[in-house]
């Protein structure tokens, strides 16, 4: 027995070390028709770790103090200067972790919607995509309470405007809102407490969340384009006759993947990283000023469909200010993402063997979908808020309808195996 066997066999016996590996790596089979879509998973992962070692580095330096220097500059604010300019290779990490930010919401959004393309979230996965919202919901408290940490001007008044909606909220509201900033405006309590949440809670729940949802996905398998249980046909081995070891096969196109993410990352890292004042406001280079209010106030652009869906609620109702509605209505917007294993009636889970009505419904639902983002950066104009007000319909049509048209949808049979097209 050589010295790594003998050192691998004492692990074992203390930690279920090639177990794991086996299980989850090497004999872990998935189906052999993965394509283009499968890639945002191990993508979202990277970028995880990315934002986790960033941020790490940030915190070193970083001083959440809402305090003026003696040249009337927020302590907040000049640590982010300081980083920029003064520690070695700052500017680096931070643009890192500010393009990250955006980077994870954009392979996040692919990929979900790749779950809505080949029915990911229907039997036996339903858990798996329950997790995954969860995830979602996490990484908007994460951004959100991150945003605020430079101590711009967008970031104090972002968040002076979103939470203060939750005063909306009957009987309850006012005092929420209090609890949420520790004071009556948003101040260098609000930023402590955001900075410990961003840093410390929020992380060690979407840590667990992943590690949750990968468990859950390898518990009932992967989806695959075709919608196909390839556990289903086992050979005399039990190894699925659809299915190929995650690695090497599925490692080394994962790793084509990362190369080709890392070149569009770094090219917008070193050439745009403000991404033309999406990834970063031209506002929030300047210090937090309580007493001037910016023009436009708008959240970062992966929040806006859902903002452009609150201020599309502009009438009240039961005699309840339309703001509370505004924001219900937000919210319902994510957690109905949730109802999907419940809400699709249709015989198949694949794109490719439903009929042209969910297509044309999910078709629909995307373009309204960006149309609502690119509402919600700019200001409110009465047609801009009546196109959100249709936006914002066809988004809930597109779920609360799925019942009806997923059972009348003329689907095509699902083939035996998995197919190459």
């Amino acid at each position: 027995m050589t010295t790594k066997q003998g050192l691998l066999n004492w692990i074992d016996e203390r930690f279920p070390l090639t177990s794991t590996i086996r299980e989850h790596l090497t004999e872990y089979y998935a189906p052999k028709n993965f394509n283009f879509w499968y890639y945002f998973g191990s993508l979202a992962l990277l970028v995880l770790v990315i934002q986790i070692v960033t941020g790490i580095f940030l915190v070193m330096h970083y001083k959440p103090d809402a305090s003026l220097t003696q040249s009337g500059v927020p302590v907040a604010f000049a640590s982010v200067e300081y980083i920029m300019r003064e520690v070695p290779g700052g500017w680096f990490i931070r643009y890192m972790h500010s393009t990250g930010a955006s980077a994870f919401f954009i392979v996040v959004y692919l990929h979900m919607f790749r779950g809505l393309l080949y029915g990911s979230y229907r039997t036996p996965r339903e858990l798996v995509w329950i997790f995954g919202v969860l995830i979602f919901l996490a990484l908007m408290a994460e951004a959100f309470m991150g945003y605020l940490l430079p101590w711009g001007q967008m970031s104090y008044w972002g968040a002076q405007v979103i939470i203060n909606l939750f005063s909306a909220i009957p009987v309850i509201g006012p005092d929420l809102s209090t609890v949420i900033r520790g004071d009556f405006v948003v101040s260098d309590a609000t930023l402590n407490r955001f900075f410990s949440l961003h840093v410390i809670a929020v992380p060690l729940v979407l840590l667990l969340l992943v590690a949750a949802h990968i468990i859950a996905l390898h518990e009932v398998g992967s989806n695959n384009p075709d919608g196909i249980e390839i556990k289903k046909k086992k050979d005399a081995n039990g190894r699925p006759l659809d299915g190929i070891p995650f690695h090497p096969y599925y490692t080394v196109k994962d790793i084509v993947g990362v190369a080709g993410f890392l070149i569009v990352f770094f090219a917008v890292l070193f050439f745009a990283p403000e991404g033309g004042g999406y990834f970063l406001e031209y506002n929030n280079f300047i210090p937090a000023n309580p007493m001037v209010t910016p023009p436009h106030i708008a959240p970062v652009w992966y929040f806006t469909p859902f903002y452009s869906i609150l201020r599309a609620v502009t009438y009240p109702l039961f005699g309840i200010d339309a703001k509370f509605w505004g924001v219900v209505a937000m919210g319902a917007a994510v957690i109905i993402i949730a109802f999907l294993p419940w809400l699709d009636r249709a015989p198949v889970k694949s794109i490719r063997y439903k009929g042209p009505i969910y297509k044309t419904a999910l078709t629909i639902f995307v373009i309204a979908f960006l149309i609502l983002g690119y509402l919600g950066v700019l200001p409110p104009t009465p047609a801009r808020t009546l196109v959100s007000q249709i936006c914002a319909v066809i988004y809930f049509a597109f779920f609360l309808l799925m019942p009806w048209y997923s059972k009348i949808d003329p689907c095509k049979p699902e083939p035996e195996r998995v197919t190459w097209k």
